[in-house]
């Protein structure tokens, strides 16, 4: 399993469990990720993605893009894509 660091959390809506991540690397629906912070480490597959309330499937570097989460994430987690590597 092969990781690459895909961005960063830098705002969390705690009560609907959705995160805002900051992106230096492209997010597609069905892609599984990581999140890793100080008290955060879990994997997870993403199930949606928006951009400005808008749902989209695929979000880009320089984007910022909400996702829903399925456990607590902080602000500065870092988040990664997920790859099987042979």
């Amino acid at each position: 399993m092969s990781e690459t660091r895909i961005g960063e959390v830098v705002h969390v809506f705690n009560k609907i469990n959705v995160a805002v991540l900051s992106l230096r690397d492209s997010i597609s629906v069905g892609d599984n990720v990581r999140f890793l912070g100080y008290s955060t480490d879990f994997q997870q597959e993403v199930e949606s993605l928006q951009i400005e309330h808008q749902s989209v499937d695929d979000a880009f570097p320089g984007q910022d893009v909400a996702i829903k989460v399925a456990y607590r994430v902080r602000q500065h987690d870092k988040v990664f894509r997920l790859t099987d590597q042979d």
